[in-house]
């Protein structure tokens, strides 16, 4: 595993409560023990990822460090922001998502400290119904209050919303203008993906009636064209209030891309720690990987989730592939001059209108965005 890795992805595998709509590594009702427990394995991992000579440090400062979940501010974090921080400098960005019900000024403050930069916090939906189907605990107003605290610590924050779930219309929705006087910085729009693992799933598909505490929601469930009619809606709406589209489901204002996720979509490296995450090493492939710690076994952590670590070598070919593929999800466009293989097929769907090209440059156009993922399965 190479020293020249800029980029760094935690994953904290532990949530308030399981969502309806979510088949992630996420589990709740972990308790504090096991939590400190986790957070001690990785920042005991963490060290010798980074060596220098002694192994005290990496030669340089990282890129980017991401702190994704479930939610990571279920664990006390300052550990890892101690080993961390001969890792961060001034240019590194550090972002770390947050549950509204997470959000209060001592946590702010701790994240501030420890060298965080940029939040992320996950509100779904702007419908109180909704909310209280997908399980998430808050209300519009109360994740409203939660931001406008986090703005007053952050500047660099935004929010993740699900385009598609039963029952929302975001098209409807009397509170976007609400939404719009937030000052976003960046957005994240996700059309719902209905994973069987899920909650969602089950009580769609066997139409059982969920307990009263969720709600009426109508388990309707929209059609693809739906979805698109919505997620184009939500694409302007961000549009109008200054968030311009840089990648398929993200937006940011001018400045404010997420330089971590850019960082995977256009090619480069990244270490992936904890439970649940993965990484991206040369041709190294990595899944619930602790670093260069081969004491740390997710399993003794664990051993309910059996959670093993997994490192897979890939070929030359599979690699470029992968790397090269994703660039095609960003408003930047991929450069099919090292892959004229690609030239013949990436024509036909420029002639369909779903790309547009200026040279050997292929981006995708506002029809493009919505079916990428059948341009990309092509490819590959």
């Amino acid at each position: 595993m190479g020293e020249a890795v800029k980029n760094l992805y935690v994953h904290f595998p532990f949530c308030r409560g399981k969502c309806t709509y979510c088949a992630l590594c996420s589990k709740a009702g972990v308790s504090r023990a096991d939590r400190e427990s986790y957070v001690n394995s990785l920042t005991r991992s963490i060290s010798p990822i980074f060596p220098n000579g002694d192994g005290s440090r990496h030669s340089s400062p990282l890129s980017t460090i991401y702190f994704g979940g479930g939610s990571p501010a279920l664990c006390d974090l300052r550990p890892l922001f101690k080993v961390l921080n001969p890792l961060i400098d001034k240019n590194t960005e550090f972002s770390v998502e947050l549950h509204p019900l997470d959000v209060t000024e001592e946590t702010l403050q701790v994240l501030k400290d420890g060298g965080v930069n940029r939040i992320s916090m996950g509100l779904q939906s702007l419908n109180d119904d909704v909310l209280k189907h997908m399980r998430r605990g808050y209300t519009f107003d109360e994740a409203e209050k939660a931001f406008r605290l986090i703005k007053e610590y952050f500047e660099n924050s935004g929010v993740d919303l699900i385009i598609g779930y039963p029952g929302d219309s975001w098209g409807q929705s009397p509170r976007l203008q609400r939404l719009s006087d937030w000052g976003l910085k960046h957005c994240s729009a996700y059309s719902l993906i209905l994973e069987e693992n899920s909650a969602l799933f089950k009580l769609a598909q066997t139409g059982t009636v969920p307990p009263p505490q969720m709600g009426t929601v109508p388990l309707k469930l929209y059609s693809d064209e739906e979805i698109m009619d919505e997620l184009s809606f939500i694409s302007h709406f961000l549009s109008e209030i200054g968030l311009k589209r840089y990648e398929i489901s993200n937006y940011s204002a001018p400045g404010y891309e997420c330089r971590h996720n850019m960082a995977t979509w256009n090619g480069e490296d990244y270490y992936g720690l904890g439970i649940g995450a993965h990484g991206r090493i040369g041709l190294k492939r990595t899944r619930n990987w602790w670093g260069q710690s081969p004491e740390i076994k997710p399993s003794l952590i664990f051993p309910q989730w059996g959670q093993s670590p997994e490192v897979e070598t890939v070929s030359e070919e599979f690699d470029f592939k992968e790397r090269k593929i994703f660039s095609l999800r960003t408003a930047r466009g991929l450069d099919a001059g090292d892959c004229p293989h690609w030239i013949e097929r990436l024509d036909r769907f420029a002639e369909e209108g779903l790309l547009e090209k200026e040279n050997l440059v292929y981006r995708l156009t506002e029809r493009g965005f919505e079916v990428c993922d059948s341009i990309l399965a092509e490819l590959i």
